[in-house]
C-alpha cells in the first residue's frame, strides 16, 4: 500500500485538469463534494484499510493540495500536505480521542491528541465538537449543524493556530463537512466559509471531478488565502 500511495501522490502532484479522480489500486471512490472557497474533495475507501476508514483528496485550481485519512470515529489518522509534501500522523494513545459515536449519542465530543510530522514537528490539539440541534439541507442532503472550537500548540505550549465556527455532519457517511468558521491570525479572527454546495454520487454528472467550481474568482482576488487551513478536519 505504501508503494501504491507514493505513485498516487506523484501522479496527482501535477496540476489536475478537468478530468476524473482515480484512487489508488484496491480503492473505490464514493463521493465528490464541490465546495465554496474554490476546492473540490473526492472521498474513497480502500480494501486494505480497517473497516470504516475513509480517505479524502482535496483539489484546488492548481491540483491536489491535501490528502487525509480518518477512521470510523473520524480521528485524523494520517494526512499529507502537498506543497511541500509532508506527512502527518496521529500519535498513539491520545488523551481524549475524537469520537463520532459519542458526538451523535450525547451531542458533544471533546478531544485532545498529539500529531507528528515526518519533518520532526510535533503539535497538540485540544477542542470540542457540539451538535446545535439545527439541521441544514444542502443539495438534497440533510446534515446536522455543529459548533466547534480547537487550538493547536507546539511542544512548548505556544499557540500555532486556533479556530471556531460551525460544521456539518452526516451520520450516514460518518463524516464532517466544513462550514462558516473563523481562524485566529494572532491579532484578528478571519472569517472563512468552505461549506459544501454539491454532493455528487457515483454515476452522477460531476462525480470524480478534480476542478473546483465555486468562488474561484473570489479566492484569487482575495489573496493571501490558504485553503489548507480552511477546514476544521484539515489537521
Amino acid at each position: 500500500m505504501k508503494a501504491l500511495m507514493s505513485i498516487f501522490l506523484f501522479c496527482l502532484g501535477a496540476p489536475a485538469f478537468a478530468g476524473s479522480f482515480a484512487p489508488p489500486e484496491g480503492c473505490t471512490s464514493t463521493l465528490t463534494v464541490q465546495s465554496r472557497g474554490c476546492y473540490v474533495a473526492n472521498y474513497y475507501t480502500c480494501q486494505a484499510d480497517a473497516n470504516g476508514d475513509q480517505w479524502r483528496a482535496d483539489f484546488d485550481q492548481d491540483g491536489l493540495f491535501y490528502l487525509s485519512k480518518i477512521d470510523h470515529e473520524t480521528q485524523w489518522v494520517e494526512s499529507y500536505d502537498m506543497n511541500p509534501q509532508v506527512k502527518q500522523t496521529l500519535d498513539p494513545n491520545p488523551v481524549d480521542p475524537a469520537n463520532f459515536t459519542s458526538l451523535l449519542a450525547t451531542g458533544r465530543d471533546d478531544f485532545e491528541f498529539g500529531l507528528s510530522k515526518d519533518n520532526g514537528e510535533q503539535t497538540y490539539v485540544k477542542g470540542f465538537d457540539k451538535l446545535t440541534g439545527v439541521t441544514a439541507t444542502i443539495d438534497g442532503v440533510t446534515l446536522q449543524v455543529t459548533e466547534y472550537e480547537f487550538v493547536e500548540t507546539d511542544t512548548a505550549g505556544n499557540e500555532l493556530r486556533k479556530s471556531r465556527g460551525h460544521e456539518y455532519v452526516s451520520p450516514e457517511w460518518r463524516n464532517f463537512f466544513a462550514g462558516p468558521s473563523e481562524w485566529w491570525n494572532g491579532s484578528d479572527w478571519l472569517p472563512m466559509n468552505s461549506s459544501p454546495v454539491q454532493f455528487i454520487l457515483p454515476g452522477e454528472k460531476g462525480f470524480a471531478a478534480t476542478q473546483p467550481l465555486f468562488e474561484c474568482d473570489a479566492v484569487m482576488s482575495s489573496l493571501p488565502y490558504n485553503p489548507e487551513i480552511a477546514r476544521h478536519d484539515d489537521l
